[in-house]
């Protein structure tokens, strides 16, 4: 084993990724329940829905990152609804050395994750300032997130293929 670590003379390539920037692309809050004039304790049922995507810029090796959200709260008890908010965020990162078959899951994955604590804490002002109180999200799992497309994709292929028999 040489000095630097590689065995066998081809040391692989050092992934280099940096967040060139990340800026808010379009943000949206309701809030329904002041709209309605409603009042009162609220016991509050909240959904998130996350999409990604990712696309190359002009730029030799920048990407841009979205991530979508689409937050809803709705009244337990009642099912009334009592805030929308949808926000699409983006980061524009360099990135080096990540091989073209890891591309794909490295910018849906772990792109995401550096740009996800700046998002909750937009969330969670954009709650506050609504007049609710700070919607802090769980993490979220863009692992998971990815595979799940995968296996979309792959059955919505399927289904448009003919069967041989």
């Amino acid at each position: 084993m040489s000095e630097n670590g590689a065995s066998n003379g081809a040391a692989q390539p050092q992934v280099q990724m940096n967040i060139l920037g990340q800026f808010v692309r379009d943000l949206s809050f309701e809030n329904v329940m002041a709209q309605k004039g409603a009042t009162g304790e609220v016991q509050p049922d909240i959904s998130v829905q996350v999409n990604l995507d990712a696309k190359k810029r002009p730029a030799e090796g920048q990407f841009e990152v979205n991530i979508k959200l689409n937050i809803q709260s709705k009244s337990k008890p009642t099912g009334d609804k009592l805030f929308l908010l949808e926000i699409d965020y983006v980061g524009v990162f360099a990135i080096k050395g990540v091989p073209e078959d890891q591309l794909h899951p490295f910018l849906l994955i772990e792109c995401p994750r550096m740009l996800f604590p700046f998002l909750r804490r937009i969330v969670s002002d954009v709650t506050r300032d609504g007049g609710f109180p700070p919607l802090n999200l769980e993490n979220i799992d863009f692992v998971q997130i990815y595979r799940a497309e995968l296996a979309r994709r792959q059955a919505a292929q399927a289904a448009t293929t003919p069967q041989q028999a």
